[in-house]
């Protein structure tokens, strides 16, 4: 019997509009930044080290591969400068992005419901981005960090989404095997590789995500409103 759930955030917890959310992010991110660098350089350069961050095999932490690869890209000793924008961005410029993200009282109501019922609740979202940016848009969602015994963020995390390794480091870290976790997520090639591992799956539709022609395996799939009735039908954990 399962008695773990995991959540993605961004589409699932989270519902936003993914192409608005990029806009803002890069716009604000620009206006940051803009004594530093011409803002289209520097979304290259975040793209490139994020791209570097994700394809990270070697157990070292995201923030750490990211910056390292970043200050290789502007070629300069002042990394510590840009350090101190990113921080600050995330307290400031980063909250405009919340107009691209609203809530869902299907999914507040089914963690609600998990909670009641005994259920362990972890945020598995791509830790690829700090801690309070990953704070920020859990409390968007209509949650607390404090609602969730483990949140998965790069300072903390060694593996980004689809590795498999993430999963294993996430199961890891909550001490828990896979037989016992479920998976729900939005994007098919992020979240469903989890089910590898051996926990079960929910694809969640409203905001699917799927970058290839392969066929859907999921344990089971559904929108909002199904996972609400899933949830509902679970038995509460002894």
């Amino acid at each position: 019997m399962i008695d773990t759930i995991l959540f993605d955030l961004d589409g699932t917890l989270l519902p936003l509009d993914n192409e608005k959310f990029t806009k803002i992010y890069f716009e604000e991110m620009g206006r940051k930044f803009h004594d530093l660098m011409d803002p289209r350089q520097l979304g290259k350069y975040i793209w490139t080290a994020t791209e570097v961050m994700v394809n990270n095999l070697e157990p070292r932490y995201n923030e750490e591969v990211f910056m390292e690869k970043f200050g290789q890209l502007i070629k300069t000793e002042n990394l510590p400068i840009y350090q101190q924008r990113f921080d600050e961005f995330y307290d400031q410029g980063f909250l405009k992005v919340r107009d691209s993200v609203v809530e869902s009282p299907e999914m507040q109501k089914s963690v609600k419901v998990l909670k009641e019922k005994g259920y362990r609740l972890a945020i598995a979202t791509n830790p690829l981005f700090p801690r309070k940016a990953i704070y920020h848009r859990i409390e968007w969602a209509g949650f607390k960090p404090a609602d969730f015994e483990y949140v998965s963020f790069y300072e903390q995390n060694q593996y980004c989404k689809p590795q498999i390794q993430y999963y294993q480091e996430v199961l890891q870290a909550i001490n828990q095997s896979p037989e016992k976790c479920m998976m729900v997520g939005n994007d098919v090639q992020e979240d469903l590789i989890a089910g590898t591992l051996g926990l079960k799956t929910f694809l969640i539709t409203n905001f699917l995500i799927h970058r290839t022609q392969e066929p859907i395996q999921s344990t089971y799939q559904g929108r909002y409103p199904d996972f609400l009735k899933f949830v509902e039908g679970l038995e509460a954990v002894k």
